[in-house]
């Protein structure tokens, strides 16, 4: 039995296709972290788009929402990571999810990651959410 492979993407194709996923993810502040990068670790940034935005974020199983909620969970439960929540917390506002969604994943962090990382994680969706003109957050219907 014989197989079709088709050609594995290119480097360069692969950046590309990365770059266009990241533009409508993340929009400018995705850009920003990889262009800051770019004197210190250029292949990092390559990674991030190529890897993480080309073939991860690409993947059709999980639409962008759902990649968000996971990201946002991820990165409250891991702590530290306030540079990437901002990025991530617009970019979850950026493929549809509210502001109160956002909260709500962030406060069902607490569970799993404890209340200190849910507090800071909250914290920069305030940030970001003031920046965008979202406060106050409701979710009393």
């Amino acid at each position: 039995m014989t197989t079709t492979q088709t050609p594995a993407a290119s480097r360069a194709d692969r950046y590309t296709d990365g770059m266009e996923v990241l533009r409508r993810i993340d929009g400018e502040a995705g850009r920003r972290i990889v262009d800051t990068l770019a004197d210190i670790s250029p292949e990092l940034g390559h990674q991030v788009v190529a890897w993480a935005f080309g073939d991860m974020y690409a993947r059709p199983e999980l639409v962008a929402r759902e990649r968000q909620l996971v990201t946002l969970g991820v990165l409250a439960a891991l702590g530290g990571c306030e540079i990437e929540l901002e990025v991530h917390i617009n970019a979850a506002l950026n493929v549809g999810l509210t502001p109160v969604e956002v909260a709500e994943a962030l406060l069902h962090s607490a569970v799993y990651c404890g209340m200190p990382r849910a507090i800071n994680a909250t914290l920069v969706a305030k940030k970001v959410f003031a920046d965008r003109g979202l406060l106050p957050v409701s979710n009393i219907a």
